[in-house]
């Protein structure tokens, strides 16, 4: 009789292969570090080969053990899947959905929305966590995250999505800088543009907005955040492009910061609801997409 690898194995694997030390893995997993270890060699001697290589300071893991640790990420997935597929059949937007939300959004969209939401659907336990663009979809992919609020379009790899709204970019200036009324992308000083680091897709849509490539090497400034953006434009330090949705929410309170309209094809960002294709929760998401579309207007 052969015997198989446990999810719980793998699970710790897995673990293990995220934080890359057993205390903080363990930890993780609710569960001592000498557990782990115990069940990690116990799944070791069960494939009759070495997954992790051990030392005083570093582990590393082994090929076979990199390879294996991938396909139990597709295995653990799949299992969870399992699970939300008779979960969402029996009653849809209840127990435990875990969702990224990028950090030009988060903070501007969630805070009137979720209360709204957790008061129509009391079940639903949300668990959130704010990450730039490039890691969100990573996560998705990982298995890390169920679904992700991001602003389109940008590069996720496969995935599918449910529209939820548009959202302008409008032009933030120091006062006085740039004359009232219309901007076109080549009335802006491509030295003067402030930029956000890259991994955030707002970057990537303020350069299709202003259609200017120049402005990719050319930016004198990258900020961590929408926030650091508008200080350093207060600061007279450059212009940057904002979402209209980040006025709305106070972005510009208490600052002196001048607002004007962008006059281009893509000066706006397409805001979404995304998800792995194929996942056993896909009309749960759109349903969460409608709500979410329903409680903003």
């Amino acid at each position: 009789m052969s015997y198989l690898p446990t999810l719980r194995q793998l699970q710790y694997l897995v673990a293990l292969n995220d934080h890359g030390h057993f205390g903080k893995a363990a930890e993780s997993c609710f569960i001592t570090q000498s557990t782990l270890s115990a069940s990690l060699r116990e799944l070791e001697s069960l494939l009759g080969s070495t997954l992790v290589e051990r030392s005083r300071r570093v582990i590393r893991f082994t090929p076979l053990g990199a390879r294996i640790v991938a396909k139990a990420r597709i295995v653990l997935r799949q299992a969870e899947e399992l699970a939300d597929l008779a979960r969402a059949e029996r009653e849809p937007l209840t127990g435990e959905l875990r969702m990224a939300v990028i950090p030009t959004i988060a903070p501007f969209l969630l805070p009137p929305l979720l209360p709204a939401l957790r008061a129509a659907h009391p079940q639903l336990k949300l668990f959130l966590r704010e990450e730039p663009s490039a890691s969100a979809c990573d996560s998705l992919h990982r298995g890390n995250v169920d679904c992700v609020l991001l602003a389109m379009p940008f590069e996720c790899g496969e995935i599918a999505s449910e529209p939820l709204f548009e959202d302008s970019l409008l032009v933030a200036a120091p006062q006085g800088e740039v004359p009232d009324g219309d901007v076109r992308p080549e009335d802006l000083n491509a030295a003067r543009m402030l930029l956000l680091e890259d991994g955030h897709c707002l970057k990537d849509h303020a350069l299709a907005a202003c259609n200017r490539p120049e402005m990719r090497s050319s930016a004198m400034m990258l900020g961590t955040s929408l926030h650091t953006l508008v200080q350093m434009v207060d600061n007279r330090l450059g212009v940057t492009l904002v979402p209209q949705m980040a006025l709305d929410a106070g972005l510009l309170d208490g600052t002196t910061v001048e607002v004007h309209p962008l006059v281009s094809d893509h000066a706006a960002r397409q805001v979404a609801l995304i998800w792995r294709p194929g996942s056993p929760r896909e009309e749960e998401f759109r349903l969460l997409a409608a709500e979410l579309r329903r409680l903003r207007t």
